[in-house]
């Protein structure tokens, strides 16, 4: 019984985050955080802690593509290093899309953003040597798509129009804040994650797990190309 309970809580928690996703659009701005963006003056560091932190929790497309890394890291020094190369890749393209002004369209973006979702769901299924007999190299691949998450949160920002005054500092901060978010949504996965690598149900409610990854990735893509469609 308790084995089959925490077998439907994760399929239930996959899913829900998969349709919160477009309620949110992924990288959604409630109404008091666009509030103070819109009228933001000077360095406010602790509060752009607080609001990237926010932002990575509550960001469904980051976490599904988290879950997906780490499924199956069985070694602290491989999460470390995975989570290492995604944390690179989304700082660089953070502070390089908001303080060069790079604009790119978000739907475009984010749609990418829901593709890389797919591919690890994909890629942990084995996909890639099943169907073409080849395999990326997945840290390369992480590394590639932090960068595009990172693009992700600056197009956010950008919609706001940050004064220049305190930028940088408010960005390293939103940055922080965004580490701080990842590292608790990552110890979060990892726990629930591990207590299930225990149980005989593990490898075989795997494939299920990974194959709701891919649908949610499709959904996010399919909801983030007709956003863009439209608009």
């Amino acid at each position: 019984m308790p084995t089959k309970i925490i077998n439907v809580s994760i399929m239930i928690t996959v899913l829900v985050l998969a349709f919160l996703s477009f309620g949110t659009m992924a990288h959604g701005v409630d109404d008091s955080t666009r509030a103070f963006l819109e009228q933001n003056q000077g360095v406010q560091f602790v509060p752009f802690i607080y609001i990237g932190a926010k932002h990575m929790i509550t960001g469904y497309d980051h976490i599904l593509f988290l879950i997906g890394v780490i499924f199956f890291l069985y070694r602290s020094k491989d999460v470390l290093l995975y989570v290492t190369m995604f944390t690179i890749g989304h700082s660089t393209t953070l502070l390089l899309g908001v303080l060069s002004d790079i604009q790119i369209n978000a739907y475009v973006i984010d749609a990418i953003i829901g593709f890389s979702v797919i591919y690890k769901g994909f890629d942990n299924l084995g996909g890639f040597k099943r169907c073409f007999n080849y395999q990326p190299n997945t840290q390369w691949a992480v590394l590639i798509f932090g960068l595009f998450h990172g693009f992700g949160l600056a197009t956010k920002l950008q919609e706001f129009q940050l004064p220049e005054d305190g930028l940088l500092t408010n960005l390293i901060a939103f940055n922080i804040g965004v580490e701080l978010g990842q590292f608790l949504a990552l110890a979060v996965i990892l726990i629930a994650i591990n207590a299930w690598r225990k149980l005989p149900s593990f490898q075989r409610f795997s494939t299920f797990t990974n194959g709701a990854l891919i649908s949610a990735g499709l959904m996010l893509v399919g909801f983030q190309l007709t956003g863009y469609i439209i608009n």
